[in-house]
């Protein structure tokens, strides 16, 4: 374990279009050389237009004249998205967060490209065979409504408590990338899967129920509907600026220190893509200095390159919020093999 000093850099949802992009449209797309598409987990595009992802795009349609069609939804849902049509290949670039591009990599959905700038990626932040690199690195958390709740919870027993039945909610494991981020925390946090289940099965007294998407549920904290839901830290922080009552915090068990886990938004190219050249190019573009040193002033994530130290406001209030918290290293590899297995367990201590 470590615990966080400096920043480094989720998520989930419907099937969403962006606005101002379109769908792929199979043959439409692959007719149009000018065009490279991006399957993607939510979260780095701006519900007004000014995301990083708004950014980075326009910038980079600008520099080459290669437009971004975008196709949005939970990690796991593009995933298998990108699977079924694997026969026809849709997609050049998909984004999504562990475990869900590890599991894109065993599935053979992603073909060896090291992007430029992959070099100044930590290890731990790309895969060992070229496969995919993380383009924004990010953390998993929990929000809160702070009008409502304005002391944060401290503890994962304290969300046990009846004030928050029907005031909580998490979204689905499996499905979505931060969902699948509440089992690995908790397995960690209680010290493997058995304990984790137990509690797991507790929480869903006081749980609404399941939500393919993680996003969606930031704007039910803000209004009230709901206390606590988990989340990500990028994608909160980028929701709190125009949702004023979202805080954002980290569960510990019991007394003891707040952990999390880097929980980063991983890209990779699509074997067999319609338009792998654009692809390389837009990878390559998304880990310039230039768009790296927007992650944090534009998408309120934290760069993925180590060698950009970011220092704007954004990433100084990022900073203050992961002090004192601790990082743990998940086995991604572990969770990869055993992800169904985490998943039907848990389906079986909830009744999901």
């Amino acid at each position: 374990m470590r615990t966080y000093v400096k920043p480094i850099a989720a998520v989930t949802g419907s099937l969403v279009l962006a606005t101002g992009l379109t769908a792929c449209g199979g043959s439409t797309a692959a007719a149009d050389e000018k065009v490279v598409t991006v399957y993607s987990a939510d979260g780095l595009k701006g519900e007004a237009g000014d995301g990083w992802y708004d950014k980075v795009f326009a910038d980079f349609e600008k520099k080459t004249g290669i437009k971004v069609e975008y196709v949005e939804g939970g990690s796991g849902e593009m995933v298998q998205r990108a699977l079924r049509e694997k026969s026809n290949t849709q997609a050049d670039v998909i984004v999504t967060l562990p475990p869900f591009i590890q599991q894109a990599g065993s599935k053979g959905l992603l073909q060896k490209y090291t992007p430029q700038g992959a070099d100044q990626v930590g290890g731990g932040d790309k895969a060992s065979d070229g496969t995919w690199t993380s383009v924004v690195n990010n953390y998993f958390g929990f929000i809160h409504n702070k009008k409502e709740l304005p002391a944060a919870p401290t503890s994962w027993e304290e969300l046990l408590d009846g004030r928050f039945k029907n005031k909580l909610q998490y979204s689905t494991p499996g499905v979505a990338g931060d969902g699948t981020a509440v089992l690995i925390k908790a397995m960690h946090d209680f010290g493997g899967q058995e304990p984790a289940m137990e509690y797991l099965k507790k929480l869903q007294a006081n749980n609404v129920g399941p939500s393919s998407s993680t996003s969606k549920l930031a704007p039910k904290v803000d209004k009230g509907e709901l206390l606590v839901a988990n989340g990500d830290v990028q994608m909160n922080f980028a929701q709190s600026k125009s949702m004023p009552n979202l805080g954002i915090w980290f569960p510990a068990k019991g007394d003891g220190r707040p952990t999390t886990f880097a929980l980063p938004y991983a890209a990779g190219l699509v074997d067999k893509a319609p338009h792998t050249e654009n692809g390389r190019k837009l990878l390559d573009f998304m880990l310039t200095e230039g768009a790296q040193r927007e992650v944090s002033a534009v998408g309120g994530g934290f760069p993925a390159r180590k060698d950009v130290k970011a220092t704007d406001a954004n990433a100084i209030e990022l900073a203050r919020l992961m002090e004192g918290v601790e990082v743990f290293e998940p086995d991604w590899a572990d969770i990869d093999k055993n992800l169904k297995t985490y998943v039907d367990a848990w389906k079986s201590a909830t009744g999901s």
